[in-house]
């Protein structure tokens, strides 16, 4: 986020290009040249790590690439849900994920409220998806991004895993592709309704002009007379 975010404005994540899309503050235009950039950089990433950790992949699965079983790796890279998750609690499961997110992120800098100094937004964000991921990874892996998981989940299609990535668990790979733009866009319209618009509005700047008239005359000097004696105030 440091390096790019005066370039891109950090997007990383298709949920939360939507919802800024949404909200009007990134052009539609951008929004498919954003997702498949995401994508890539997922998808790249993931083939580093792959090639980094190649050996150890290898020593554990025994060269056999699987998405199940005790010595499985596909979870190195994509997200893939508990075996006790059903396909709908799956889905409410990154709609909430996602949907917290994004109610952290829009109030970072609002600045009728109580923004975050802008040199730490960064790493405010990184705790923020860390707690996230920390609290709720157990039932599907918390994936509440599109390109994290769909990059990655295409790395192993192609290195190996074969379709079983996409196959497995009654195809639940649409779950993490769908369900964060939706969290993402209920998130937002959940700090819209409940947070953005009753925050006070800014002073009108006929109030601010009167103000500062008022300010100006308090500071002339002023004489004043008493009993012959000159008192001069400011």
């Amino acid at each position: 986020m440091y390096l790019t975010k005066n370039i891109s404005g950090a997007h990383f994540n298709p949920a939360v290009t939507l919802s800024f899309c949404v909200l009007g503050q990134v052009p539609w235009g951008k929004l498919v040249p954003y997702c498949l950039s995401q994508v890539l950089g997922a998808y790249l990433a993931s083939g580093l790590v792959y090639l980094v950790y190649y050996d150890a992949i290898m020593e554990f699965s025994g060269g056999v690439l699987t998405v199940y079983g005790p010595n499985e790796t596909a979870s190195i890279f994509a997200t893939y849900p508990s075996e006790y998750m059903t396909l709908g609690r799956s889905f409410l499961d990154q709609v909430v994920g996602t949907g917290m997110l994004m109610l952290c992120i829009l109030s970072l800098e609002e600045k009728r409220n109580t923004p975050a100094p802008s040199e730490l937004i960064p790493a405010i964000v990184a705790v923020i998806v860390l707690g996230i991921s920390m609290s709720m990874s157990a039932n599907c892996g918390a994936a509440i991004n599109p390109a994290r998981d769909l990059g990655p989940r295409l790395l192993t299609l192609t290195a190996g895993w074969g379709t079983e990535v996409f196959t497995c668990y009654n195809y639940w790979f649409w779950v993490p592709l769908v369900a964060p733009l939706i969290g993402g866009v209920i998130g937002t319209f959940i700090y819209l309704f409940f947070i953005h618009w009753h925050l006070p509005d800014p002073d009108p700047p006929e109030r601010l002009s009167s103000l500062s008239t008022i300010s100006d005359k308090i500071k002339q000097p002023c004489t004043m007379w008493n009993n012959g004696v000159e008192l001069k105030a400011a």
